[in-house]
Order: structure tokens, then C-alpha cells, then sequence
């Protein structure tokens, strides 16, 4: 059994302060400076504006992104490992936030070389993102447990960040977005986008590093590599969450990647852009404040399966919505932007089920592993998701800087930001039905723990 404990005054009872939970949520609008752009933006940045083949950038934003698992787990294992110091254990890792900013601006500047020096250029600076972004995020993660031990507060901090993303979010979708209608100022639009946001992401670091004060400090023995694989191996709801999370994610990037085309080219109504980022912004928000609601009379398992289901009927009407109708092609898109919140919220709440189950099943409690298994899924599902957008559009003939796109070009955008998504998707909602841990048995399980020890560990 391995132990914890707990010393300072992050315990249940004491609860944060307002400028603490503000401060820890705009760690994630800097977050989303790095990792909202590059997954809004990467792929058009490589294709019209780099030059580079869409079949190149997918292979490169799939072997990139599959790194990028890696690091997230190498991550894990560097923030663990890490002595505490004055500033916490995870705090200090903030300080080096302007670092991803600086390589995320790198990664839009790629030179006018020949087209083997702009490839080698975009592998190795979307790499140092990817390895940097992983060692100033993870540590991020970890802060909640280290700030405090409180329900309530656990949740208002995941709001904040929430609402920290979201916010960058919106704004590059209704400020940066409708400046890359012209071709001919893209560069240049990057290039100010990516450097003002390392000067404000780098002070958004500070700000979380000042304020989000590590309050608990927990001692947990160490966990050998043999144990933790020997816990997975038999934590079958975390294997299933992990499976459909692939698919899940898959198909959510590829819609996103996809869909800067798919209202310029499809559509022709790249001004709908903001739209749609609004869009996002108050579905995203009405679900979080909805979603306890739903939990509590259907279920976490049912919620997100009926949220699965809205983004696979979201994907098919993109797919098959007229290009005369563009209305018609926008709601699809908000329809699946309704069930990807739904998932994506309820994704971090099953996992959480999941750390029990494994240590009622093996005496163990893993909860790093747990988390980064899953955040590693879903680099996986980016890695897929991105490069499969790419290939859509390689396989139908896109051509950067054309007028007008072929009808197989515009069937490989469509298919990319509807119909491949709408069916991984839907491949992820029924892996699901073997997801057998309800909130009744969950509920079981750690009342069996809570008995099975003195500690209740």
C-alpha cells in the first residue's frame, strides 16, 4: 500500500483566495498562446503560407505530436523527481514559460530556404515547442493537487482555467482569424500574433507563479516502473477511457484543423470564422455550468456518450451541408463543438474514477500515471487528428494559393472537417459501453477502501 500524507495549510478546510484561482487560470490563457494556435493554425501556416506540401506538414505534425506524447510522460516523471524548493515543486517550472512562447514564435517564422531546409527548420522548432510546452504544462497540471485539498475549490480552479483557454481561444478566432483572409499579409499577421503573445503569455507565467501558492505537500513513497505498469494493466475503465479518448480527440483535431478550409474554401465565408469562436466560447461555458446537473441524474458514462453523439450528427451535417447553405454547415460545426465540450469536460472527471478503481484492484494508487496515460492519448489523438486533416487534403488535390479548389479538394475538406470525425467518433462513444465503473459502483469502491486501512489508503 503505498501511503500519503499531507502537511501545510492547503487541507479541506481552508479555502483559496479569489486572486489565487485568477491567477491560476490565466497560466492557461498562456498555455493556449502555444497550443491553440499551433492546432488552429499550424497546418494553413505550413500549407499556404511555409510552402510546404500538405502531405509533408501531415507526416511532420504526426511524428511531432507522437513525440509529444513522449515528452508529456518524461515531463510527468522530471516534475515528480524534482526537489522542493522555496517556490514549491511546481511553481518553479513557470519561470521558463517564455520558452515554448519563443519556439511557438520560431515555428511561424519559417526562412525562405529550399524546400529540404524549410522541412528540417519546421521539424526541429514544432519539436522544441512540443518538449518545452510538455515541461512548463504538465508541472501546471500537478499545481491543483499542490494548492488545495478542497472539493470546491478543485472546481473553481478547473473553471478558471477553463475560462483561461477559452478566452485565447476567442480571440484568435475573432481578432487573428479574420486577418488571414488576405494571403498576402499572413507572415506578417503570425509573425505580430506570435511575438506580442510572448510578452503577455511570459507575464501570465509570473503572474501564476506568484500567486498560485503550493499549499499541500504530499509525501507519496515511490512507485517503481513495474508497479505502475502492473496497475494499468489491470485498470480496464482507465484502458477504455484511453481507447475512446484516441479516437475521440482524433476527430476533433482533424475537424479543427480542418475547419480554417472548410469555411473558406467549402463555405467561402471565412468572415463566419468569429462566429463560430464565439460560438465555442458560450457553448463551452453553458455546458461547464450545466454538466454537474447531467451528471447527477444520468451519469458521467451516459452524459458523455449522448455528448459523443451530438459531435458524430454535428460531423455528418458539415459533411453533407450545401455549399449554398452555409448556415446550415455552421450549425453542424457548433453541434459538434457542443458534444466536444461535453466530452472533453467529463474526460478529466472519469479519469479521476479511474485512480480508485486501480487502487482498489491492486492496492496501488497511481494518480501521475493515471493522468499522464491519458494526457499522452490525447497527444496521440492530436498527432492523428492533424495529420489526417493534412492527408484529406492531399489526397484530394488541395493547391495552396488557388482561387478556387477542385471538387475532390473540396470533398477532402469536407471530408476531413465532417465526415472522418463524425465516424471516429462514433467508433469512440461505443467502445464506451464496456466502460463498466457507474457512480454507484465507483461510490462502492471507496467505501471498501476507505475500511480496507487505518489510513484509508
Amino acid at each position: 500500500m503505498q501511503g500519503t500524507g499531507s502537511t501545510g495549510a492547503g487541507t479541506a478546510a481552508a479555502g483559496l483566495r479569489r486572486r489565487a484561482v485568477l491567477g491560476y487560470g490565466v497560466g492557461d490563457s498562456a498555455n493556449s498562446m502555444v497550443i491553440s494556435t499551433a492546432n488552429m493554425f499550424l497546418l494553413v501556416y505550413y500549407t499556404d503560407v511555409a510552402g510546404i506540401p500538405a502531405a509533408a506538414a501531415g507526416t511532420l505534425l504526426l511524428l511531432v505530436r507522437l513525440f509529444n506524447a513522449v515528452t508529456d510522460i518524461v515531463a510527468g516523471r522530471v516534475a515528480d523527481r524534482s526537489r522542493r524548493s522555496r517556490w514549491g515543486k511546481f511553481r518553479p517550472f513557470l519561470f521558463f514559460g517564455a520558452v515554448p512562447l519563443l519556439c511557438s514564435a520560431a515555428a511561424f517564422s519559417v526562412p525562405p530556404w529550399d524546400a529540404d531546409g524549410k522541412l528540417i527548420y519546421a521539424y526541429v522548432t514544432y519539436a522544441c515547442v512540443s518538449l518545452s510546452y510538455s515541461l512548463v504544462n504538465v508541472p501546471y497540471g500537478c499545481l491543483v493537487g499542490a494548492m488545495t485539498q478542497n472539493p470546491r475549490d478543485r472546481a473553481r480552479l478547473a473553471s478558471a482555467r477553463t475560462l483561461g483557454g477559452l478566452t485565447v481561444g476567442a480571440l484568435l478566432g475573432l481578432v487573428v482569424a479574420p486577418l488571414l483572409e488576405s494571403k498576402a499579409h499572413m507572415q506578417q499577421t503570425f509573425t505580430v500574433t506570435t511575438l506580442v503573445f510572448v510578452a503577455v503569455g511570459t507575464g501570465l507565467y509570473l503572474l501564476t507563479a506568484v500567486t498560485a501558492q503550493e499549499r499541500v505537500h504530499q509525501d507519496v513513497e515511490k512507485i517503481t516502473i513495474r508497479q505502475s505498469v502492473a496497475t494499468l494493466r489491470q485498470n480496464s475503465p482507465l484502458l477504455v477511457l484511453c481507447s475512446s479518448s484516441v479516437l475521440f480527440v482524433t476527430g476533433t483535431t482533424s475537424m479543427g484543423a480542418a475547419q480554417f478550409f472548410y469555411l473558406r474554401d467549402v463555405l467561402g465565408r471565412l468572415d463566419l470564422y468569429p462566429v463560430v469562436s464565439l460560438g465555442q466560447v458560450v457553448i463551452t461555458l453553458s455546458v461547464a455550468v450545466l454538466m454537474p446537473r447531467l451528471v447527477l441524474r444520468w451519469g458521467k458514462r451516459s452524459v458523455y456518450c449522448w455528448g459523443g453523439s451530438l459531435a458524430v450528427v454535428g460531423g455528418a451535417v458539415s459533411f453533407a451541408a450545401p455549399s449554398s447553405v452555409p448556415s446550415l454547415g455552421i450549425g453542424g460545426i457548433l453541434l459538434s463543438l457542443c458534444g466536444s465540450a461535453v466530452v472533453g469536460i467529463l474526460m478529466w472527471a472519469l479519469v479521476a474514477d479511474t485512480v480508485e478503481f486501480g487502487q482498489w484492484k491492486t492496492d496501488v494508487r497511481v494518480d501521475g500515471v493515471n493522468y499522464a496515460l491519458l494526457a499522452a492519448t490525447r497527444k496521440l489523438g492530436m498527432a492523428f487528428g492533424g495529420a489526417l486533416a493534412a492527408f484529406a487534403l492531399s489526397w484530394g488535390g488541395y493547391v495552396s494559393g488557388a482561387g478556387a479548389q477542385s471538387e475532390d479538394a473540396l470533398a477532402g475538406i469536407r471530408s476531413a472537417a465532417g465526415l472522418l470525425p463524425a465516424a471516429l467518433v462514433l467508433f469512440g462513444v461505443l467502445i464506451m459501453r464496456w466502460y463498466r465503473l457507474t457512480e454507484e459502483r465507483h461510490a462502492e469502491l471507496v467505501a471498501e477502501l476507505g475500511v480496507r486501512t487505518p489510513s484509508g489508503t
